[in-house]
């Protein structure tokens, strides 16, 4: 934050300015808290929509380049072959800068570099503004990137038409139960990319149902916890595949 008084940035936790002397408001302190909080949520926002926008435009990771030929993370390795992020050994064999955990390793490149800077801010003020519209959008891209990111799990995160039809027909239910397998299946994910994910879907499940009771923010939360994780996992994606 800035100090009030002669402008320069000082530590959050300071109660007096070290340049100056002069005293820290609590006020001035929140007003920071919150400059912050909205540029995060503007961000958030700016890509949710730059998502939309490529979803409908047919954009992608894979980029046409001036040559007329695509690009979809990979680079030429100047003999006429490209170079997906892996790294060849000396041995004949690549590395992908992964390591194998457990026997588990990450699923092969899909061909596209997937979103991991969901929000949580942009997923409620986009859904408000759209009647909830871009709630089920979220809902669908989030599946179709999870079941990238975490295939040959031997799962299968439902898609849109599955979360609205059955969701409808078990009165939300279903919707729970959805939460409940996508957080398990994250956190079962976890130990392929090195990861370590504390929440599952028990969580999850929690904070859907006991969470409503306190003023109705518990669903909010579980939702908070699958961004975060999906986040994480798609992350560790595209460093796998050198899609940063």
């Amino acid at each position: 934050m800035f100090c009030e008084k002669c402008g320069k940035e000082i530590p959050d936790s300071t109660k007096f300015c070290p340049y100056c002397g002069a005293p820290v408001s609590k006020a001035q302190d929140f007003v920071n808290k919150a400059g912050e909080a909205f540029n995060a949520a503007e961000q958030e926002l700016g890509s949710a929509f730059d998502e939309v926008k490529q979803s409908f435009t047919g954009n992608s990771a894979n980029q046409q380049n001036a040559g007329g030929q695509y690009n979809g993370g990979y680079q030429n390795n100047g003999a006429g072959q490209y170079n997906a992020g892996y790294q060849n050994n000396g041995a004949g064999q690549y590395n992908t800068g992964y390591q194998n955990n457990g026997g588990q390793t990450p699923p092969p490149y899909r061909g596209e570099k997937l979103k991991d800077d969901r929000g949580l801010a942009s997923y409620i003020i986009l859904s408000i503004i759209t009647c909830g519209i871009y709630g089920y959008y979220f809902i669908y891209k989030m599946a179709h990137d999870v079941n990238i990111a975490c295939d040959g799990d031997g799962e299968n995160t439902s898609g849109l038409v599955a979360f609205i039809l059955l969701s409808m027909i078990t009165c939300g239910i279903y919707a729970w139960y959805w939460y409940y397998k996508l957080g398990n299946r994250l956190a079962n994910n976890a130990g392929r990319y090195g990861l370590g994910i504390q929440e599952n879907g028990t969580t999850v499940l929690m904070w859907c149902i006991f969470g409503t009771l306190i003023c109705g923010i518990g669903p909010f939360i579980a939702m908070y916890i699958l961004i975060k994780n999906s986040n994480m996992i798609c992350n560790a994606y595209n460093r796998t595949h050198g899609l940063m």
